[in-house]
């Protein structure tokens, strides 16, 4: 063979080396090697790795049940970082569907995860989703409360908050809020309610809470309907919110809808967890509401 067709395919291996590194490089170690384990959920402890300025990242598993878990941790006093939620496109509380990788992409996000329940459901983006509970962004008011249920709401005189959407009479000093379906932690211990239950459903979650000076937000998945994950019950995700350090949580809506997305150091956004839509690992949902922070 020519010494020509050597460089050539010398050349075109080194390409393609650089072009498998640019696609595996992620924002932290690879779950694989990075997630922490324990035996149970009130035993976890995080082990936060910085994604940056304001923001760390952390991955774990827990033996008794079998989960596995994804949490975003977020200092709200960092100026440097700004709220993204979708902006109203249609008439009242109806909005276009989309993936939480392509709103994390769109709206050029740092992170990016599921927030209102909604109807009807599908996989796919762009068919409009009528908005169930609270949606605000930057001050637009996409949909309005839904009393039965609770909210995240960050106030525009810097106030962030985990509330009852019956609360929320005046919107007008909102300037993001997306809305959930139950609070799971309210200074630091669980609801009544969930002290008193006697069986909880497991499902994929995504929940958010908040530390008791309201200073930090804390965003967790946790994967279900999976050999390598079985799901959540509402009372371990109370609890998994407390370890991570919130004093206020908030359950979002989950099953098929659950995601995290982050974006990777060569700008690609990836889901860091396994979505389940429609019973199969590692399928985006198309969604109504997503709540995603970046860097201004």
């Amino acid at each position: 063979m020519s010494r020509s067709f050597f460089k050539i395919f010398f050349l075109f291996c080194s390409l393609m080396l650089v072009f498998a590194s640019c696609s595996t490089v992620p924002p932290v170690p690879p779950p694989e090697a990075g997630e922490t384990r324990f035996a149970c959920p009130e035993d976890a402890v995080p082990y936060w790795q910085s994604l940056g300025a304001g923001l760390d990242y952390w991955a774990g598993r827990i033996r008794k049940p079998n989960l596995r878990l994804w949490a975003v941790r977020a200092d709200l006093t960092d100026k440097t970082l700004g709220f993204r939620v979708n902006e109203k496109e249609g008439t009242d509380e109806v909005v276009s569907s989309v993936k939480i990788t392509s709103f994390t992409e769109r709206y050029h996000c740092l992170v990016g995860i599921n927030a209102n329940p909604f109807s009807p459901v599908s996989g796919k983006e762009g068919e409009p989703r009528r908005v169930i509970g609270i949606t605000v962004s930057r001050g637009a008011i996409v949909s309005g409360p839904h009393p039965p249920y609770d909210a995240l709401v960050f106030y525009t005189d810097g106030r962030a908050e985990i509330v009852a959407q019956a609360e929320l009479q005046d919107l007008s000093g909102i300037d993001h809020g997306v809305g959930g379906f139950f609070i799971v932690l309210k200074n630091g211990t669980l609801p009544d309610r969930l002290l008193k239950a006697e069986k909880e459903p497991r499902h994929p979650r995504s929940a958010a809470g908040l530390s008791a000076d309201g200073k930090t937000l804390y965003l967790l998945v946790v994967d279900g309907r999976q050999l390598g994950s079985v799901g959540a019950t509402e009372s371990e995700i109370g609890i998994l919110l407390n370890r991570l350090g919130a004093s206020d949580g908030l359950n979002f809506d989950g099953g098929g809808s659950t995601a995290l997305a982050l974006r990777y150091p060569d700008g690609k956004v990836r889901a860091v967890n396994a979505p389940i839509h429609g019973g199969i690992p590692g399928r985006e949902r198309g969604v109504a509401t997503c709540f995603g922070i970046f860097r201004r």
